[in-house]
């Protein structure tokens, strides 16, 4: 059943090739990932975080004293709050949390550091919304997974409070793209492939380092993170980068879980209203950041 559901999302991209145009990229991919409908029961509301745009959710039953800070992949070049909509809004279901979805700025218009500013500035504005650090678990998938880490990386350092957890999704963590699987698993990944991803990743650095830490946190410090749950597909380019990072997060003794899901392709969640594999994965974060964050 996996395989024949994965085969339906494949054809799905399939039905929009990748067009050369940063316009056009940043509409195809609020297309293919925003094809399925938004449950009605999801209460939305719009929300400035300074001069960035931003997106409450919260599904009944929910508990609005903890909220999920998501940050969108689109290799910080594209994506949306559109984009992720749905797959952010059920797992703020699954979580019984409401959520926070912000729509960083994007390269090259801003290149690093601009979308981990925006980041660090949502965090604050939770913080000054009487929300504690502890009731606050931050999550992204692809790029917005490295920028957890990189977002998590700051804070620590700051000596500023943490969050309760954190879930990375696909986690892009090296943007020198030195993971084996990078070339192994390029022949089944129908999204991310080496030359695409060396063109977002020069957008994304300017005149900064891919071994700079906060762009590529496999080369950081990762001691003192708090709780974190990755989740990647089997037939990903960027399998590598998690399995990586869940070695270097245990290695300094964070509490890691990695979860690698067969079959499935580059963040896989944003189709899980066709793929059985995605309401899973949803559900095991849903569980995760409710166990982990504080009453």
């Amino acid at each position: 059943m996996d395989e024949h559901e994965i085969d339906a999302v494949r054809a799905l991209l399939q039905s929009h090739p990748r067009p050369t145009s940063l316009a056009e990229r940043r509409q195809r991919l609020d297309l293919v990932a925003a094809d399925d409908p938004i449950a009605p029961d999801i209460q939305f509301k719009h929300q400035m975080v300074g001069t960035i745009e931003a997106e409450w959710s919260l599904a009944p039953g929910s508990d609005s004293t903890k909220t999920l800070l998501f940050f969108h992949g689109g290799g910080y070049c594209s994506g949306s709050i559109k984009s992720h909509r749905r797959m952010v809004a059920e797992t703020g279901r699954a979580a019984r949390v409401r959520t926070l979805a912000l729509g960083y700025r994007l390269a090259p218009e801003n290149p690093f550091p601009a979308a981990l500013d925006d980041a660090l500035a949502a965090f604050a504005f939770l913080i000054t919304q009487g929300v504690p650090a502890a009731s606050i678990a931050i999550g992204g998938d692809s790029a917005g997974g490295g920028l957890t880490l990189a977002t998590m990386i700051r804070l620590r350092d700051a000596g500023r409070p943490l969050p309760g957890c954190a879930w990375l999704v696909s986690p892009w963590v090296d943007l020198e793209m030195t993971g084996a699987s990078m070339d192994e698993k390029a022949a089944v990944d129908p999204l991310i492939h080496r030359d695409y991803l060396e063109e977002l990743a020069g957008a994304y650095l300017g005149e900064t380092s891919a071994r700079e830490p906060l762009v590529s946190p496999l080369h950081a410090e990762l001691a003192g993170l708090p709780p974190i749950l990755i989740q990647v597909g089997s037939a990903e380019t960027l399998l590598d980068d998690a399995a990586r990072i869940a070695r270097r997060l245990g290695a300094a003794e964070v509490a890691t879980n990695l979860e690698i899901w067969p079959h499935m392709i580059h963040a896989w969640p944003l189709w899980a209203a066709r793929l059985a594999s995605g309401r899973e994965a949803i559900a095991s974060a849903g569980a995760f950041i409710n166990r982990h964050l504080a009453t």
